[in-house]
C-alpha cells in the first residue's frame, strides 16, 4: 500500500513539470526580451522615429535651400535683405514700423 501511493505521488509529478514549462514558455513568448509585447513596444518606437526623422529632413531640405539662396553662386537679394534687417534691427528710411 505504500508502494502505491509514492507510485501515484511520481505519476502526477511529470504533468505538472510540463505543464510549467509550457506556462515558462507561453510567458517568455508575450513578455520576454523577444516577446510579443516588447515588439509591440518597438514598432511605436519605429512609427514615432520614423515621423521624427521625416520632420528632420524637411527642416534640412529647408536649411539647404536657404543656405543655397544666400551662396555666392545665386543670392536672393530679398532673403539677405530680411536676414540683415533681422539680424541688424535696422529699417529704411522710407518705412512706416508698427509694433
Amino acid at each position: 500500500m505504500i508502494g502505491q501511493r509514492n507510485r501515484a505521488g511520481y505519476g502526477l509529478v511529470l504533468p505538472v513539470v510540463l505543464v510549467l514549462f509550457a506556462g515558462y514558455f507561453v510567458f517568455s513568448a508575450v513578455q520576454g526580451e523577444y516577446g510579443v509585447l516588447r515588439r509591440v513596444e518597438l514598432e511605436a518606437e519605429k512609427d514615432m522615429l520614423t515621423a521624427e526623422l521625416a520632420l528632420l529632413e524637411a527642416e534640412a531640405a529647408k536649411m539647404r535651400d536657404r543656405t543655397r539662396r544666400l551662396s555666392d553662386d545665386f543670392l536672393d537679394l530679398d532673403l539677405l535683405d530680411e536676414r540683415a534687417r533681422a539680424v541688424l534691427g535696422v529699417a529704411r528710411l522710407d518705412e512706416i514700423i508698427v509694433e
